[in-house]
């Protein structure tokens, strides 16, 4: 088992590999940086180290910072959690050649599964069923009618690179093929740098159902149910459910069935999910594969009783899955709701609003130390006026890279991690956790919150 895990994350999945590792008994090191110095899980981790500026490429996207960061500070293993570098190829090939541990799946099922076309392909091999579409990527303009006649209209064009709905166009209409082929094909160049297209039958009325898969090193291969995402909006997840309500046992059985075999062609490892689209028949059809954890893991987890996290850390250190399929059950209902920060009457999400801070809290300005490479502005710090730095007696991080090294113990660092869920009745708190270092449980703020010894924590929800 691992001794000290880097997290090359921020925010709620930082905290949720936090409170798994600390019940596995393992240190966590966080990084952040210079914007969320104050942040929670920098807070709740044993070791923070700052590792750059504000923006995400010269941060949580700066792979030397994080390399350097796990060396000084003793990691053996690092997290990626979603989103960042989670399903970057070259990120895990760059952590295993360092010597670390890389907690997800091997660096070839990332980089397979990271371009749909051939993620299509591979899939088809092993027996997943297919959509109707063009093989591989659309290679000329004039081949478009041809494929789309030969498909069916309505049709739907689909970034090779893509995800989160961006380079994603419906055509119902031959005259409109050509135009919705070259605005899909330069959004995806923009988002993901690459412009490359393949085009497949458009399902109506699509359900959306994803099998999570976990897998061992030593071949053996279950699958925890399923969760329904089909409430979308902009091609965006807003509720995921388990058990799906559209699938009866025989059907359930049959996806999951399908999914396991196609895993163990593949020697697939870790966690994954993968995404089908059902049809109003009952026919269901491979859409592609996530090498991470998903965002939606706790909708798995209440039905199943299982610790995915746990499970992720657990495989990565080469332990085996120790289940097999028959004792895996699912118990109950759960639905994950997700909000989403924008005006639904304009065409594009509205810009965030000022940053604002509780009126109760004082600004402490912490001294900054400096490195023998370049020097360190001052930090600052916010901590409600009622008390002091939950960080008092830690060094502070050091705001010019990795080189800072956090020395708190386990003994002076909060002991709630009950940050995922709140027994308040308003949302506040829970926009609180995962947007931590930037707003506080204001939304709907009651006097508890104001009485809270720590910024984001509800008093009401320990």
């Amino acid at each position: 088992m691992f001794h000290r895990i880097l997290i090359a994350n921020r925010g709620e999945i930082a905290l949720r590999v936090i409170r798994a590792a600390r019940e596995l008994g393992i240190e966590t090191v966080a990084v952040h940086s210079t914007a969320d110095t104050s942040s929670l899980h920098v807070r709740f981790a044993d070791q923070s180290i700052c590792i750059g500026p504000p923006p995400s490429k010269e941060s949580y996207l700066n792979i030397p910072a994080i390399l350097s960061a796990a060396e000084v500070s003793g990691a053996d293993a690092i997290h990626p959690g979603y989103g960042f570098l989670s399903e970057n190829a070259e990120f895990a090939e760059m952590v295993q050649h360092s010597g670390l541990g890389w907690i997800g799946p091997r660096p070839e099922m990332i980089r397979m599964m990271g371009n749909k076309v051939h993620a299509k392909e591979a899939m088809k091999e092993a027996g997943l069923p297919q959509l109707p579409g063009s093989q591989g990527v659309i290679e000329e303009e004039r081949d478009l009618g041809r494929l789309a006649a030969s498909i069916g209209f309505p049709v739907i064009l689909k970034a090779a690179a893509g995800g989160g709905g961006r380079g994603m166009k419906i055509v119902r209409e031959k005259e409109q093929l050509v135009q919705m082929y070259r605005t899909a094909s330069a959004e995806s160049l923009a988002a993901f740098g690459n412009g490359d297209m393949y085009v497949e039958r458009y399902v109506e009325r699509p359900r959306h159902i994803e099998i999570q898969i976990v897998a061992d090193e030593h071949g053996n291969v279950v699958h925890f149910g399923e969760r329904e995402c089909s409430v979308q909006r902009r091609h965006q997840k807003m509720l995921e459910e388990s058990p799906s309500p559209a699938l009866n046992e025989k059907l359930r059985e049959r996806m999951g069935r399908v999914a396991v075999e196609a895993m163990r062609k593949i020697k697939y490892n870790n966690l994954g999910t993968i995404e089908f689209l059902l049809d109003e028949r009952g026919d269901f059809y491979f859409m592609e594969m996530n090498t991470r954890i998903q965002v939606e893991h706790p909708v798995t987890e209440s039905v199943t009783g299982i610790d995915l996290v746990k499970e992720q850390i657990r495989l990565a250190a080469g332990e085996e899955l120790g289940r097999t399929q028959k004792s895996i059950t699912m118990k109950g209902h759960s639905i994950e709701c997700r909000i989403n920060a924008e005006d639904p009457s304009r065409p594009r999400p509205a810009s965030s609003p000022p940053t604002t801070r509780p009126a109760a809290w004082a600004c402490a300005s912490t001294p900054a130390r400096t490195s023998s490479t370049a020097s360190c502005p001052s930090t600052t710090r916010w901590w409600p006026s009622s008390s002091s730095s939950p960080t008092a007696g830690r060094r502070p991080s050091c705001a010019c890279g990795a080189r800072s090294r956090s020395t708190s113990s386990r003994g002076s660092r909060p002991t709630s991690l009950s940050t995922r869920s709140c027994s308040s009745t308003s949302l506040s708190c829970r926009a609180a956790t995962t947007r931590a270092w930037s707003r506080s449980c204001s939304l709907k703020r009651r006097s508890d919150h104001r009485r809270s010894s720590r910024p984001g924590d509800c008093a009401g929800g320990r």
